[in-house]
C-alpha cells in the first residue's frame, strides 16, 4: 500500500512540477534595461580609443559592454558627412540592443556632427541625453592652424557658415536633455565659453585640459549622474 502511495505521489509531482515552474516564471516581471546605450563621439585628430578611460569607468559602475559604443570616423571630412554616419551608427546600436533611445556623449569637435544630427537629421527622436565635453559649439579661433587643410576644421573655425547655420534658432532642439561641461583653462577653445549651449545645463568644471576633459574622473562622475 505504501509503495502504491509513493508511486501516485511521484506521478503527481512529475505532472505538477513543470506547471508550477511555468507559473513562477510567468509571474516574475521581465527585467527592464537599466541604461540607455551610450554612443561616444570623438573629436579632431582622435579616435574611439580616446574614450577608453570613461568606458572603463562606466563598466565599473554597472554598464555592460553592449551598452557602450565608441566608434571612429574620418575626422578630416565634413561634419555633415560624419553626422550622416552617426545616424547610421545609432540605428545599428538601437537594433543591436533593442533600446528605443541612446545617450550621446561627445568631445570637442564631436559636438558639431552630433548637434547637426540632432537638428537636421531627426536625431532628437532617438537621443535621450546629449552631453558635450569641451565642445566647440560656437567655434574656436585656434582652428586657424588647420582650417586650410581639413573641411571639418574650417567648419569649426569661429564664424564659419556651418556654425552660423548650426547655431541659428534653437541650440537645444527637441525633448533631449542637454548638458555642456567646459573648462576655464582650455587652450584649444578660444574663448573657453564657446562650449556653452543656450538651453543646456552648462557646467564649468574648473581647470581641466582639453585632452583630459573626456578622461578626467571628476568630469566623468558628473556626466554619469546626468545620463542616469
Amino acid at each position: 500500500m505504501q509503495r502504491s502511495k509513493r508511486r501516485i505521489a511521484a506521478a503527481v509531482s512529475a505532472v505538477t512540477a513543470p506547471l508550477l515552474l511555468s507559473l513562477s516564471l510567468a509571474a516574475a516581471p521581465a527585467q527592464a534595461a537599466t541604461h540607455n546605450p551610450i554612443v561616444f563621439v570623438h573629436g579632431l585628430s582622435s579616435s574611439s580609443s580616446s574614450w577608453d578611460d570613461w568606458a572603463g569607468y562606466f563598466r565599473a559602475d554597472g554598464y555592460t559592454a553592449a551598452e557602450l559604443d565608441a566608434w571612429s570616423y574620418s575626422w578630416s571630412q565634413s561634419n555633415v558627412t560624419t553626422a550622416r554616419q552617426l545616424a547610421t551608427e545609432i540605428q545599428n546600436v538601437l537594433a543591436r540592443t533593442g533600446a528605443s533611445k541612446v545617450d550621446l556623449v561627445v568631445h570637442s569637435m564631436g559636438a558639431l556632427s552630433s548637434r547637426y544630427y540632432l537638428k537636421n537629421l531627426g536625431g532628437t527622436a532617438y537621443v535621450d541625453d546629449f552631453v558635450s565635453t569641451a565642445g566647440t559649439n560656437h567655434g574656436t579661433s585656434t582652428a586657424s592652424w588647420c582650417s586650410w587643410l581639413y573641411t571639418s576644421c574650417a567648419e569649426m573655425y569661429t564664424g564659419s557658415s556651418f556654425l552660423t547655420s548650426l547655431n541659428s534658432g534653437d541650440e537645444t532642439p527637441g525633448s533631449v536633455s542637454y548638458a555642456s561641461y567646459w573648462s576655464n583653462c582650455d587652450d584649444a577653445l578660444t574663448p573657453d565659453t564657446t562650449a556653452i549651449l543656450n538651453g543646456a545645463t552648462n557646467v564649468e568644471v574648473g581647470c581641466v585640459s582639453h585632452t583630459d576633459m573626456n578622461n578626467d574622473h571628476g568630469v566623468y562622475e558628473q556626466v554619469r549622474d546626468f545620463v542616469e
